[in-house]
């Protein structure tokens, strides 16, 4: 009796690890899927190409000026009194290329015209011998284009502002127009105007400002620039009331300007999402196998 009590109590156990084994494997096999690919690396597109546009005002300054005479020599005592020139509005535009921190652009620009004006002294005479002080009074345009290549350094970037440095050489293109000549003093009378004359000067800049990044491919600038342009020459200046005057030329040297400007970049390089991988085949388990 208590044979056949523990020869039930065997089948009994068999019966359920025959119903339960199966389930523990197809636990076993019902493993969580593998992980998903890491995303491909974002693809440049364009590189760092960008456009530019500057609007902004230049204080100018003349350091100097410098008078030849086709006639003759210069009087006793001559020297320049005054020399200035108006303030100068600029616009332009150009193309670069960012090398991360660093980049540089080709650029090019129209420089209105600015007021020029200078007087100078000497010692004269007046009609009847008695000895004086000849004044000319001179005014005239100035206009400039102006071609540059710039580099610039970023000094990094804190909540999307990156200060910046930067210098530049180029080429001044000025044109000097309405040129004239007006005396006064031992000179009273005297009046002479010259033709528009045009010249070029080697040009070269230095920069420091800001940019902010608007959107990813948009930046503003604001920037200060000090610029050196060299130097401008008049026609020669025919008098009036003279022919056999001195035809004198006058050369405006240490043109220089002190610029702000604002400008913007539109940057043509940029990222964009690569493609993602094929989707993996929908998760399927592994077919149940009864293990008896």
């Amino acid at each position: 009796m208590r044979r056949s009590k523990l020869y039930a109590l065997v089948r009994s156990v068999t019966l359920v690890a025959s119903v339960g084994a199966p389930c523990l494997a197809q636990a076993a096999d019902l493993l969580p899927p593998p992980p998903p690919e890491p995303l491909p690396p974002p693809i440049e597109i364009g590189g760092g190409w960008y456009l530019r546009g500057d609007v902004g005002v230049g204080a100018v300054d003349i350091g100097k000026a410098q008078t030849t005479l086709l006639r003759g020599n210069l009087p006793d005592g001559y020297a320049f009194e005054q020399l200035g020139a108006s303030d100068q509005f600029f616009a332009g535009g150009g193309v670069g290329y960012g090398f991360g921190f660093f980049r540089a652009d080709v650029t090019a620009e129209y420089r209105s015209g600015t007021k020029l004006y200078a007087v100078d002294r000497f010692n004269g005479f007046f009609g009847d011998g008695t000895p004086g002080t000849g004044i000319n009074k001179y005014d005239g345009k100035l206009s400039t284009v102006l071609v540059m290549a710039n580099g610039y350094i970023d000094l990094g970037t804190w909540h999307g502002v990156t200060p910046f440095v930067g210098g530049g050489v180029g080429y001044a293109y000025h044109n000097v127009s309405n040129f004239s000549d007006v005396g006064a003093g031992t000179a009273l009378g005297g009046f002479g105007t010259a033709p528009d004359k045009h010249s070029g000067s080697f040009a070269w800049a230095a920069h420091a400002g800001l940019a902010y990044s608007v959107t990813p491919n948009v930046q503003l600038e604001l920037a200060y620039r000090y610029l050196h342009m060299g130097q401008a020459k008049t026609g020669n200046v025919a008098c009036v009331n003279d022919p056999n005057c001195s035809l004198a030329s006058y050369r405006f040297k240490d043109v220089t300007s002190q610029d702000v400007k604002i400008g913007m970049r539109w940057l043509l390089g940029g990222v964009a999402a690569a493609p993602l991988p094929p989707l993996a085949a929908d998760y399927a388990p592994a077919p149940i196998i009864r293990k008896y």
